[in-house]
């Protein structure tokens, strides 16, 4: 499905993520999205019509991650984590996409993305990173550095795998909704314990 969700635009994918992997209703998706509530069923059965024209069905089970996803998930990690944007980038399709709803956030370039993530981005730099599974997606909560100390939520990851590279990135930012429904930690200390 990560494929053929890079077909899907920002939008609709937002939409398709909120309300079939997150089961948000349609007057709260059109609150954070500020639209209408028509607009976010429509964009739903655009997405929904995307996806049955590439073949993918929302009741298909969820690819089991291999060796290989799991080597190149724990390379996006040491990467992140460490702000190396050469190595970081090496792991992302040349036209991968990093967007963050509902924020008119569109990376699609590696040139694009380094320049945010040590522009606007470079809060980020220093992050830790707890894998998680997002509906049957690899995804990652989100901790940066905190100004007392230890880390606070930021956002939750959720990326869609397409063969030995990582082909885009959806950013959820309102941690205080997603952390407790996969039972995260509000804070991480600086050695790793939780609170």
């Amino acid at each position: 499905m990560g494929a053929a969700l890079q077909h899907v635009p920002p939008k609709q994918r937002a939409v398709l993520i909120l309300r079939e992997v997150l089961r948000w209703r349609a007057s709260e998706v059109a609150e954070l999205l500020e639209t209408s509530v028509a607009s976010v069923n429509s964009a739903l059965q655009r997405a929904r019509a995307t996806l049955d024209a590439n073949g993918v069905s929302a009741d298909a089970p969820a690819a089991e991650i291999d060796e290989a996803a799991r080597s190149l998930l724990g390379r996006y990690v040491d990467a992140f984590e460490r702000y190396d944007m050469d190595a970081l980038t090496s792991l992302l399709r040349e036209d991968a996409v990093w967007n963050m709803p509902p924020y008119d956030l569109w990376l699609q370039t590696h040139e694009d993305v380094v320049k945010w993530c040590l522009g606007p981005g470079i809060g980020c730099r220093g992050s830790r990173l707890v894998p998680v599974m997002a509906n049957g997606s690899p995804a990652f909560a989100q901790y940066k550095p905190a100004a007392g100390g230890g880390f606070e939520p930021w956002s939750l990851q959720v990326l869609e795998l397409d063969g030995d590279r990582i082909g885009g990135i959806t950013f959820f930012l309102d941690t205080a909704r997603w952390f407790p429904l996969f039972g995260l930690p509000s804070h991480l200390e600086a050695d790793g314990a939780t609170e």
